[in-house]
């Protein structure tokens, strides 16, 4: 199978995220790819349920550096405390500001942002293993572990 990133995009033109995405499909066109990551963004809740329609897909533009996702920092800031609740801030910051900037709902713009961490991270552990089937919910279960403990 063939893996190529794909960017995921909002409806402001900003890379939400860059996925890692396999097709099984030998012949699978750029379309495949999109598609799959567009599908991987709206489980993952990127945005909020009716912003989803608005989100576009590119293939990756390859950029100086190691081939890393955007937006995925977790090897530099992988188990510290810290580097947690600054990803966990700056996310509720940027769901608070898609939401129009309301005032008094700042725990919920983090209990949100938990979430996607979590299910962003339940992902990113089934990748790892090779995309079990059937184990979602021990991905999950480790996740919010692994991030709460």
């Amino acid at each position: 199978m063939a893996e190529r990133l794909v960017d995921v995009i909002n409806g402001l033109g900003i890379a939400l995220h860059t996925f890692p995405v396999q097709v099984e499909n030998p012949n699978a066109s750029e379309d495949d790819y999109k598609a799959k990551a567009l599908k991987l963004a709206a489980h993952l809740q990127l945005v909020p349920e009716d912003d989803i329609a608005t989100m576009t897909a590119r293939l990756h533009v390859s950029r100086p550096g190691p081939a890393t996702p955007i937006g995925d920092d977790r090897h530099i800031l992988l188990g510290t405390k810290q580097g947690f609740e600054k990803v966990l801030r700056e996310r509720a910051y940027y769901i608070w500001q898609q939401d129009g900037c309301p005032h008094g709902k700042a725990e919920e713009h983090w209990h949100r942002a938990l979430e996607q961490h979590l299910r962003e991270r339940a992902y990113f552990v089934w990748q790892q293993e090779s995309c079990p089937e059937g184990r979602a919910d021990e991905h999950w279960r480790r996740s919010v572990e692994w991030e709460t403990y």
